[in-house]
């Protein structure tokens, strides 16, 4: 049997418990079954091969299956790369539907503005991994020409369809984001570097919305309101992971996030339009009507604000 078809069958176990929660062997067969049919892959297997498939699952992916011995089902106890093998997923379903049809371009289309940078994955994780300096060719969007820095390289991290390469320059001990796309080029140096201990991204970028993480600043309390169209939107795909509902009735939603208040954090509430009502606080709804002010200028060329 070839790797892939191995590498299908884990992941498609992992949907297949993902989506029923429990099942019995025979069900999660089943599920197996049609999706191998499918998807033009193998997928006879025994019940001692698939006890041997929850073990490989467990290793490769950090998923525990578990067997309810009273319930006669199996269930997902723990998954320690819920994100990751997520991504792999929906990877697999992507890959999956282009080989249903031969002129694809037909019926599936793809974002045009798609940010580049991908191709560095591989060099970069190396060096990560290796604990290896990097002499980085970047340029910043306001720069000219691009600069050489000897960078420490620590994690990647994506923000709003963008990658980001975290670093900390040997010049300094500040950790630095650099935008994968922006990335000229780099060469991986023979030089190691001491990675940080207790270096922990989540809880670097915990109150952050994308990867601005100003210095000395404290997340606060924020409450935003939207009508009761756009509230289902951000019931189904939330602004962020501390967003609590406050509010949800036929007038709209009402959320309550903890972050710090960025650049990007303020571009997304004015991506909601008129949709939105910042409640609190005060100096972010300061910062938002003064540029709505100053783009009605700038649209007017007048100095005094359209009722």
């Amino acid at each position: 049997m070839a790797k892939k078809d191995y590498f299908f069958r884990y992941l498609t176990i992992i949907k297949a418990l993902r989506r029923m929660k429990v099942a019995s062997y025979e069900e999660i067969y089943d599920f197996m079954k049609s999706e191998a049919e499918l998807n033009d892959y193998l997928c006879a297997i025994s019940s001692r091969t698939f006890q041997r498939d929850l073990n490989e699952i467990r290793s490769l992916f950090k998923v525990d299956i578990q067997y309810d011995f009273s319930l006669k089902v199996y269930q997902i106890i723990d998954d320690q790369q819920n994100e990751m093998n997520n991504r792999m997923l929906e990877s697999i379903d992507t890959i999956n539907s282009l080989k249903m049809v031969t002129d694809v371009s037909k019926y599936m289309f793809f974002e045009k503005r798609l940010a580049h940078g991908t191709q560095h994955f591989y060099g970069l994780l190396h060096a990560i991994k290796g604990r290896l300096i990097i002499n980085l060719v970047y340029q910043k969007f306001l720069d000219d020409e691009p600069t050489e820095r000897f960078v420490a390289p620590l994690a990647l991290k994506e923000a709003k369809g963008r990658w980001y390469l975290l670093a900390r320059e040997q010049s300094g001990t500040r950790i630095k984001t650099f935008g994968l796309d922006r990335i000229f080029d780099f060469e991986i140096t023979p030089k190691r570097f001491d990675y940080p201990q207790n270096f922990d991204v989540d809880e670097i970028f915990r109150f952050c919305f994308g990867v601005i993480n100003p210095d000395g600043a404290e997340p606060e309390e924020i409450r935003l309101s939207f009508d009761f169209e756009q509230g289902k939107y951000i019931k189904s795909y939330p602004i962020h992971e501390s967003q609590t509902i406050l509010a949800d009735n036929e007038e709209g939603l009402r959320i309550s996030l903890k972050l710090l208040i960025t650049y990007d954090l303020i571009m997304e509430i004015l991506s909601y339009g008129d949709s939105v009502s910042i409640i609190s606080p005060e100096k972010l709804i300061k910062k938002v009507v003064n540029i709505h002010c100053s783009a009605i200028r700038k649209s007017t060329g007048s100095k005094e604000i359209l009722a």
